[in-house]
């Protein structure tokens, strides 16, 4: 242990990292981050705590990879939200540009605004990205798209913190916290030339990988439920059945969590009436292919209940169909001739099924 002054400072940064951690947990906590960022998974946790630190701790400019539909932007949101905006202290607006969309000829004007008559068709004045952030947080999306020339002139502005609007010979002071996001490999993109060096060490001061969904399978039912309660008018709870999770579950999502939010929005606008969200609600085209999905493990509890209760096969298989035909008949609305369609028979052979229920009953 290191005596006199040293052992003090040991001390002092001991504290110091204690107190960094506790903070940084009151805020893992909190609702901003709870409502935001759904999900428990090891992988999604630590990915949450680093950017918690980064967001409410540092200045750093923070670059976002990984795949399409990871949540890129709800972290870039989240860097707002808790932030400090810039060394001053004011966290001013969040000004996002997407630079998939950016024309050649009108990039310039984005990002630096224009004068009034500094090219045909620019009428008014226009403020642009940098002075709309500054105090605040410029976010590009997709940064890897932005062409080499404009590259060079966003470095300068970074370097410099002002700009000139088109048509304009004054300079203008901007601050900003940088956050970029891409799905390209960058590093590979400054190996062979398409994305400059100098401006990919200013973007990338930290960056972090939000995982794919396929990393983080457990949480795919808490993001499943928080989408249908985004969806659910007013205070209904509506459960997902054990069929619909163990699809979900299983299901491939190549889009990730924007895929799955996707899914889930079309099975809700198949639902109707009270219960759970059943495997019926999945629209026809998604529905599993092949014997892979099905018997499932849903299924043999059941049977092995029915079983267990000395239930009959006789009773087993006249159960198992009634109870089919009940619940598609509700899924359906009671109309005959799609239920028979989805489930295999005739119109008149599940007619007949129905009249034998009305003279048992």
């Amino acid at each position: 242990w290191p005596a006199g002054g040293a052992a003090a400072d040991v001390a002092a940064q001991a504290a110091a990292r204690l107190r960094r951690w506790q903070a940084v947990q009151r805020l893992m906590d909190s609702a901003a981050v709870q409502a935001s960022l759904v999900g428990n998974s090891p992988a999604w946790r630590a990915l949450v705590r680093n950017v918690v630190e980064v967001a409410a701790f540092t200045q750093s400019s923070v670059l976002i990879t990984g795949e399409t539909g990871t949540g890129k932007e709800q972290i870039a949101q989240l860097i707002h939200r808790l932030g400090t905006g810039t060394a001053a202290g004011a966290a001013g607006e969040m000004v996002v540009v997407d630079c998939t969309t950016l024309s050649p000829e009108l990039a310039g004007s984005e990002f630096f605004g224009h004068e009034r008559g500094a090219f045909t068709g620019a009428a008014a004045a226009r403020d642009g990205a940098f002075a709309l952030a500054d105090g605040g947080i410029l976010f590009l999306d997709e940064v890897g798209e932005l062409p080499l020339p404009m590259q060079a002139q966003l470095l300068r502005v970074i370097q410099e913190q002002q700009y000139k609007r088109v048509g304009s010979n004054t300079w203008q002071p901007t601050r900003f916290r940088l956050v970029c996001a891409t799905n390209r490999d960058l590093e590979a993109g400054v190996a062979d030339g398409s994305f400059r060096a100098d401006l990919y060490y200013r973007i990338a001061g930290w960056r972090c990988r939000p995982p794919p969904l396929r990393e983080r399978q457990s949480d795919i039912l808490p993001l499943a439920q928080h989408f249908i309660r985004l969806l659910a008018p007013g205070d209904v709870c509506c459960e997902l059945d054990p069929a619909l999770k163990e699809f979900l579950l299983t299901r491939d999502y190549p889009g990730n969590v924007r895929d799955l939010r996707q899914t889930v929005a079309r099975i809700w606008h198949r639902h109707c009436g009270p219960g759970p969200i059943t495997i019926g609600d999945v629209p026809p085209d998604e529905r599993p292919r092949g014997a892979a999905v099905w018997p499932d493990s849903c299924f043999a509890s059941a049977i092995r209940h029915a079983v267990d209760l000395g239930v009959g096969l006789g009773r087993i298989t006249q159960a198992a169909g009634d109870m089919a035909i009940q619940l598609v008949l509700e899924q359906e609305n009671d109309n005959n001739q799609r239920a028979a369609s989805r489930l295999g028979v005739t119109d008149r052979a599940l007619q007949l099924r129905r009249k034998a229920w009305s003279t048992a009953g």
